[in-house]
């Protein structure tokens, strides 16, 4: 392997990690936050050498930007991490065996992780901020269209982490090939965990060739549930919420589902998606309703390939329902397992709703765009896991420990 010595020189960095104390491990962070701010102008500069070489009108231009207030953002989720109690260290379980062993099972690192995403600047400092957090160092590997902000931003971490003495090595950016993705998920002996962000096909592409323990975070396809008993303010406001917040992220909306009794509203509750230009693709009863009501350049006919699609862009589906069972039975077809919310009234529907429906994240009366690291009190996130085993939903700190037990004895053997 080309890259196995930049692997070795991770995982020894890794062990060097143990030796930091949580104060060392906050300040540092909280420097690196700062220097995000004061170099925050050669960061945009090489964003913006990234942005030229796509088209706007690709869903994933969003994702790569960048802004000064984005900028902010992300400093200012560095500095809260820094500011959370740390997740190595805790006891998760304690006992004195009748022998009088005594036993801890003890929360620390897994040592390196891997991150395989796309075109994500923002990826580069959370991983880097929850890794370091937990003990852990980063192997990146970045797509070719955020090539050159994320080695601004690694170059940036790296200088302060010189500053303060540890190896530089503890975050180290891949080259954006797919030679490197390769060995990166052959790189077994020295990656302990990997986890991709990105669409589809790369998840797919991870999971199927990877030799390296994988946690899956699956794309988001969302739905959206507007039951019989649905509020109208409260659904015009969720939905528009849910798809215009931030259309190219993986918790946006892309299906609205209506019960068949409120298709007299449906004009009504998707208004307010006009303001923000989105696309409607309506079944055939919705369809009927929203003509004349919707603007006849923004509606469409839902075909085969509507349900099921991740849009990350102004355009959303509309499936109309005759129950909560078809509902629900339209999700289990279509959804990815990441986001799914009921607008309702009737607790027994929400109640129902929130057992039944299989995904890490599940909403009564409020939008999917909060299924965030942040937005959930944990800091930043790694990425959402849609898988069962492990981590599921937002991970963060403590999703990035593993534990080892500790045996106390004084000379007792076994029979």
């Amino acid at each position: 392997m080309e890259l196995e010595q930049t692997f070795k020189q991770v995982k020894a960095a890794s062990k060097y990690l143990a030796s930091i104390t949580e104060d060392q491990r906050n300040d540092i962070l909280r420097a690196v936050a700062d220097a995000i701010i004061s170099n925050k102008d050669e960061i945009l500069q090489a964003n913006a050498a990234d942005l030229s070489r796509m088209e706007r009108s690709n869903p994933l231009y969003d994702r790569l930007m960048l802004t000064e207030k984005r900028l902010g953002d992300i400093a200012s989720d560095m500095r809260n991490v820094a500011s959370l109690p740390t997740p190595l260290g805790h006891i998760s379980k304690e006992r004195t065996l009748p022998n009088g062993l005594y036993l801890r099972r003890v929360s620390v690192p897994f040592g390196v992780v891997g991150i395989i995403y796309e075109a994500r600047p923002n990826v580069t400092y959370d991983v880097f901020s929850l890794c370091f957090k937990s003990g852990n160092a980063c192997i990146l590997k970045g797509g070719r269209d955020a090539d050159a902000s994320n080695r601004k931003g690694v170059a940036i971490i790296q200088e302060v982490l010189a500053q303060h003495n540890i190896p530089k090595e503890v975050v180290t950016l891949l080259p954006a090939t797919h030679e490197a993705t390769g060995e990166m998920l052959n790189a077994v002996g020295y990656i302990d965990l990997c986890i991709p962000r990105g669409g589809k096909k790369l998840i797919q592409f991870v999971r199927d060739t990877a030799r390296i323990p994988v946690i899956e975070t699956g794309a988001g396809v969302v739905n959206t549930y507007f039951d019989e008993q649905g509020d109208m303010e409260k659904g015009k406001a969720i939905i528009n919420n849910a798809k215009t917040r931030r259309v190219s992220v993986c918790n946006a909306l892309d299906c609205l589902i209506v019960h068949e009794a409120r298709l007299d509203d449906l004009a009504t509750l998707v208004a307010p998606l006009q303001d923000s230009h989105v696309k409607l693709y309506a079944d055939e009863l919705a369809y009927a309703k929203l003509s004349g009501n919707y603007p006849p350049t923004l509606l469409l006919h839902a075909d085969e390939n509507t349900f099921g699609t991740e849009f990350m862009d102004y355009a959303m589906g509309i499936k109309t329902v005759s129950s909560l069972d078809e509902a629900l039975s339209h999700i289990a077809q279509y959804g990815s397992g990441h986001s799914e919310s009921i607008i309702t009234e009737d607790e027994g529907n929400a109640a129902r709703f929130q057992r039944d429906v299989d995904a890490a994240c599940v909403y009564v009366n409020a939008p999917t765009s909060f299924t965030d690291g942040a937005q959930f009190g944990l800091g930043a996130e790694i990425g959402i896991s849609t898988q069962k085993l492990g981590p599921r939903g937002p991970m963060a700190l403590e999703e990035l420990t593993t534990y080892k037990w500790l045996i106390n004895g004084n000379g007792q053997i076994r029979k």
